[in-house]
């Protein structure tokens, strides 16, 4: 992990610390630059994005992975990718598939201000109103209130009748939350919302994982949290957030669309019974992104239906999580 984190520390890309959840493996490059981290689910062995490190380790990573793969006679994977990277994957063989669209907000023309700012506007007078403050915890704090954030933390799970999830999204584990500074919301009875920030190199990224608030808080306070932070990140000089993908967001819904774009369209439009897959796509867009497509690569068409599955099975914790909150 301290290996890891160095890289981590050097990524300009957020999901890069991933990697510090410890729930995958890591494969490193020989000049130990650079790494892929991946997790085994049936044949699937599922790199999380693009390798981790400088464009030149990148590529002879990705071919010892798949190299690796097939000592074990496993099907390569590799989930989120970016549309910049799909000539080294074609380069290995593989096919693509769109996965959803990422949401990055440019923090040099972020503002409250405006028109269609007005609901941001509201959400922060009314969090003033009922006496909250916003504060940026620095990593050697977090462990000081770490007992306090495991208590709102578990308060949501059951508020919301929900688990935590895994591989591609952060999980409520101390060892890993103390690794970044966390935002925090404070009412007279101290946190009562919170979110650990990913910090990309050179400032070209800011992000959060997990978000989480007690349920009594006001509506409306998760907007106020975001909309500091990014307020936050702009006065730090940081260029972009990244608000996550919207999965299946921006699949193709026409007559001539491939058999997988239609159905993720559909899910899309009519998933909400699991997952609320529209409502996030709509939650992101009042922050104006920019959307970028993300992609899955693995070999041939045929096997896609049981990579997607052992992918959700990756993420839920197991197939019974797929179809269970």
């Amino acid at each position: 992990m301290a290996r890891a984190r160095a890289i981590v520390h050097a990524s300009r890309k957020t999901y890069a610390n991933l990697a510090l959840l410890g729930d995958k493996q890591l494969l490193f490059s020989d000049d130990n630059l650079a790494f892929i981290m991946y997790g085994v689910e049936g044949r699937s062995w599922i790199a999380m994005g693009d390798p981790v490190g400088p464009p030149e380790s990148r590529e002879e990573l990705a071919w010892r992975f798949v190299e690796l793969c097939d000592r074990y006679d496993g099907q390569p994977v590799f989930y989120q990718v970016d549309a910049q990277s799909i000539d080294l994957y074609a380069g290995l063989g593989m096919a693509f598939q769109k996965v959803g669209e990422e949401a990055r907000v440019p923090l040099a023309s972020f503002s409250t201000e405006g028109n269609a700012r007005r609901d941001l506007r509201h959400a922060m007078n009314k969090a003033a109103k009922h006496g909250h403050g916003f504060e940026i915890l620095p990593m050697e704090r977090v462990p000081d209130v770490m007992d306090r954030l495991k208590t709102v933390s578990d308060a949501w799970l059951k508020h919301k009748n929900t688990r935590e999830k895994g591989f591609s999204l952060g999980f409520f584990r101390p060892a890993y939350i103390s690794q970044c500074p966390v935002a925090v919301v404070r009412d007279d009875s101290g946190i009562v919302a919170f979110a650990n920030l990913w910090m990309a190199a050179e400032k070209e990224e800011l992000s959060v994982d997990l978000m989480r608030h007690s349920p009594d808080c006001p509506e409306g306070i998760m907007d106020y949290l975001f909309a500091e932070i990014m307020l936050w990140g702009k006065r730090e000089g940081y260029q972009w957030f990244n608000l996550g993908m919207a999965p299946f967001s921006g699949l193709e819904d026409h007559a001539l669309a491939p058999f997988w774009s239609k159905a993720g369209a559909m899910v899309f439009r009519h998933g909400e019974h699991f997952y609320n897959f529209q409502g996030l796509r709509q939650y992101k867009e009042k922050f104006d992104p920019q959307w970028q497509p993300k992609y899955l690569a693995c070999r041939g068409g045929l096997a896609l239906p049981r990579v997607l599955t052992n992918v959700a099975s990756l993420i839920s914790g197991g197939l019974g999580g797929v179809i269970t909150k």
